[in-house]
């Protein structure tokens, strides 16, 4: 019989049960692990299915016990008094939870994580540039060129700013980062990308997904 659920909320709602335990040390330990976890994640996922998401991981137990109200602050900083639709879980702890983003690697059609992208395509040999193109990434090392496909414009923008304060923290200096690439720059990406055998009407897309919210970038 299970005491303790680690859970995983979207939005809100509870989207699924990671574990179940029967003692708390175990549960609260497996949990502080998962928290520690997530606070290495370099680019974090925002968009889910064409919506912006936020996630937070739960600590929950069917204890009958005095627990005092768990609360959470939203986007306008307000306290949110954090409640559960089943009567019979009481939340013990609840934390924003960061699960690292997939990007779609153009050239093998496979989803890679950042780590994954930085430990193949952005070894610390040579200068690279990496620069957005609507929701695309370029990784450009000499005549070598990589592309990468984002949810939308606005994750290809974070993306970029991420990886910069990322290797400005690693005291790493060997990539330029355009974020906002001029007209020129962009007929010029249009035209170098084509000239690789990449098909026009996969650069011009803006996103794969169709988020409801309006973006500065979209």
């Amino acid at each position: 019989m299970s005491n303790y659920l680690v859970v995983l909320f979207k939005n809100k709602s509870k989207k699924k049960i990671i574990n179940k335990f029967v003692t708390s040390n175990k549960a609260k330990s497996f949990y502080d692990d998962l928290i520690e976890e997530s606070n290495s994640v370099i680019f974090s996922k925002e968009y889910e299915t064409g919506e912006p998401c936020k996630f937070e991981l739960g600590l929950l137990t069917k204890t009958v016990q005095d627990l005092f109200p768990i609360y959470t602050t939203d986007e306008l900083g307000r306290q949110i008094k954090v409640e559960i639709e089943d009567p019979e879980w009481n939340i013990i702890k609840i934390s924003s939870y960061k699960i690292e983003e997939e990007i779609y690697d153009v050239q093998t059609k496979l989803k890679i994580t950042t780590p994954e992208l930085i430990r193949k395509y952005i070894k610390q040999e040579g200068v690279k540039m990496i620069s957005k193109l609507n929701n695309k990434i370029i990784i450009q090392k000499d005549d070598d060129i990589k592309l990468f496909s984002l949810k939308n414009e606005y994750d290809s923008h974070r993306f970029i700013e991420t990886l910069s304060r990322y290797f400005l923290s690693k005291n790493r200096i060997d990539c330029m980062f355009v974020t906002d690439s001029s007209s020129a720059q962009k007929k010029y990406l249009y035209s170098l990308l084509e000239s690789k055998g990449i098909d026009k009407k996969v650069l011009y897309r803006k996103s794969t997904t169709h988020p409801k919210v309006n973006s500065k970038y979209k």
